[in-house]
Formats: structure tokens, C-alpha cells, sequence
């Protein structure tokens, strides 16, 4: 797999909007030692592809033992798989998005992940001009011709972890924290909301957006000031600042819940349970389909009807069985159908709303 590295990234993209010459001069990729490639590596990267090329562009690191080492993840499973040549970005900011994603399909990439809804307008504008790839962001919005969204159903596994936060907190006041707000974040706390209300009405829900994924400083302060406020249940999605916003809830006396991965480890001592997500199992799914020329310009959501995509981690000792069962019970509901989540209007916004509960 060939690692882009971020700062030699930089310096190719400036020379391509500086001139087309000089682009040419330094399209050659560094190699997975971030070197740069020798002429043969290059030009076996610049010819047109035999076989399927993915790759990945993502905000943070590919070892932050959470969003983006599960799409690095789903990369190695492609590449394993599928027998495919893959290459991947790490810390891709908002305004290197574009270039990124054009740089992947220039080297003639036939699938290119952008990996996090930030990406939504950039994969758009960079899709009109490169019909040949086909762009996927995950936990996206956008569609077209050659643009699809893959989105797990946050919603649907957040209503259960709130039942497990309303349940457990004592003040009566949650927390939710994001780096940034975007679809998936709104779903996630949505659902949240939604399911800590079903068992207590009047509670309460404050959510923060950091602005940065990676921030642990950010991180820290916010749950410092959330739990300072009265919440004793935190709920973080963050990138390699997730352990810091864990532990510091588990310092500050606060119940956690995990995301993406099983983060009991993390926190054992305070921890509820974790919102895992195998979303380098769903990228895998789309990769599939897109190796085939079956991947359509749509969104793809996968919910908890995937048990091995989208389930709870481990529970924590401060879970008893009682509400365990509970929680089981409200997830069988929901593949039933006996419980759904509908597209509503509350408080003049779109939303989905809980039926049957």
C-alpha cells in the first residue's frame, strides 16, 4: 500500500496550481517510506491501471484507534480481497480536500474514499471533473453521476446508548461531544436524544463541537466544562482525542460511552458500553460493488439489521442485567420494525422522529 505522506502531498499540489509543467515534474509519489519513488515506481503508478485502484484520503491519523484507523482498516481489506493497488493520505485539512481527491484520480484510481461527511462539497466539485473515478464519502450526504454516500445508521445504535445514559445518570444531564457537526453527528445526537427521553422526558442533552477531531487540549476542556455543568454521562465521537475525552470523564466521575471501536480498554472503570462501527467492513461492501461496475451515485446506509457493521461493544460492571435485557430488547424491536425512525419536522428542521416506542 503506498502511504502519501502529507507534507510531499503539499508540495505537489502547489505545483500543480502553480503550472501543469511543474506538476508533471513532481507527480511522482513518495513510496511507503516517504521517499521520494524512483522513476520506474512512478511510472508503473502513472500508466493506466490493469487491475482495481482504490484509495483513501483521511483527515486524521491511521492510528488513532478510532475513525480513521477503521477506514485505513477497510483500505488493507480491499487491498487484501480484492487484490487490489491501494494508497491512502492522512491529515487532509479542509482546504487540501480537493487537491487530494484530484490527485488520486489523476494517478488514475478508479474508487477514491474520502473519509468523513466533511468532505461532501469537495468530493462534488472534484467528481465533475474526473467522470472516470468514482468518489465515496463516508458518513456523506452527497450524490451523482459518480459520487455515493456510505453512512451507518448512527441514529439507530445511539437510541440504545441513550436508554443505557438516561438509565444510568443520576443528575439527570447528559453530554454529547463532535468534532464537527455535520449529518452524521446530528443523527448520532438525534438519536441519542431520543433515546434518553423514552426513558426520562425531562432530561436533559448538551453536545459540544470541538471543531477538531484530533485536538485532545480541545477534548479535554470541553468535557472538563460539560461535566462541570452538571453531566455525568459522556458521550464523545472524536478522533485521536477520544481517549483523552475518556479518560478525562472517567477523572472528572462521569460514566463514558465509547464510539467507533470497542473502547472498554479505555475506560473500564466507568465505561457504559461502545458504539462500534465497522465502517472498514461496510468500505469493504462498496468496494465490492464498485470492482463489479455496480456502485450507483446513491447513498448507502447500513444499520443494526448488520450485526457485524453496527452493534454495542462491551458492557461496563455499572450496566446491570435488567437493563441489558432491556436494551436487547428495544434493538430486537427495532429490526422487527416495532420500533422505527421516521423522517419528521420538529422545531422547523428536518428530523427523524421515533415511532412505536
Amino acid at each position: 500500500m503506498t502511504r502519501f505522506d502529507r507534507r510531499q502531498f503539499l508540495i505537489y499540489g502547489s505545483a500543480a496550481l502553480g503550472s501543469s509543467v511543474l506538476f508533471n515534474a513532481c507527480a511522482s509519489p513518495p513510496s511507503t517510506t516517504s521517499n521520494p519513488a524512483s522513476p520506474s515506481t512512478a511510472a508503473s503508478l502513472n500508466t493506466a491501471a490493469t487491475g482495481f485502484k482504490a484509495a483513501m484520503v483521511l483527515p486524521g491519523i491511521i492510528t488513532d484507534k478510532a475513525w480513521n484507523q477503521a477506514g485505513y482498516t477497510g483500505l488493507e481489506e480491499i487491498k487484501s480481497k480484492l487484490g487490489a493497488e491501494t494508497a491512502y493520505v492522512e491529515k487532509v485539512g479542509q482546504a487540501d480536500q480537493a487537491e487530494a481527491l484530484s490527485d488520486f484520480a489523476r494517478r488514475g484510481f478508479n474508487l477514491v474514499y474520502a473519509h468523513g461527511g466533511q468532505f461532501d462539497a469537495a468530493a462534488k466539485q472534484v467528481a465533475a471533473q474526473f467522470p472516470k473515478t468514482f468518489f465515496v464519502v463516508v458518513n456523506g450526504a452527497a450524490t451523482g453521476t459518480n459520487v455515493a454516500s456510505l453512512r451507518l445508521d448512527n441514529l439507530q445504535v445511539s437510541y440504545l446508548c441513550g436508554i443505557l445514559a438516561a438509565s444510568v445518570s443520576k443528575s439527570g444531564k447528559l453530554a454529547y461531544i463532535a468534532g464537527q457537526e455535520f449529518l452524521a453527528t446530528q443523527e448520532e445526537l438525534r438519536g441519542y436524544t431520543l433515546g434518553a427521553k423514552s426513558v426520562n422526558p425531562a432530561i436533559q442533552i448538551a453536545s459540544t463541537f470541538t471543531g477538531d477531531w484530533n485536538d485532545a487540549a480541545k477534548a479535554k476542556e470541553a468535557v472538563n466544562a460539560l461535566v462541570s455543568a452538571g453531566a455525568d454521562v459522556v458521550y464523545p465521537w472524536l478522533d485521536n482525542a477520544a481517549p483523552t475525552a475518556l479518560k478525562t470523564a472517567e477523572e472528572k466521575g462521569a460514566y463514558t460511552i465509547g464510539n467507533t471501536v470497542d473502547q472498554f480498554d479505555v475506560t473500564p472503570k466507568t465505561i457504559l458500553t461502545s458504539a462500534v462501527k465497522r465502517i472498514d467492513l461496510a468500505i469493504g461492501k462498496l468496494a465490492a460493488l464498485s470492482s463489479k461496475n455496480e456502485l450507483k451515485g446513491q447513498l448507502y446506509s447500513l444499520g443494526l439489521e448488520e450485526p457485524d457493521i453496527l452493534y454495542l461493544g462491551k458492557y461496563g460492571a455499572s450496566v446491570p442485567q435488567a437493563l441489558q435485557d432491556k436494551v436487547k430488547a428495544t434493538q430486537e424491536a427495532i429490526l422487527a420494525k416495532k420500533i422505527t425512525f421516521e423522517s419528521c419536522s420538529e422545531a422547523g428542521k428536518d428530523t427523524r422522529c421515533v415511532k412505536g416506542a
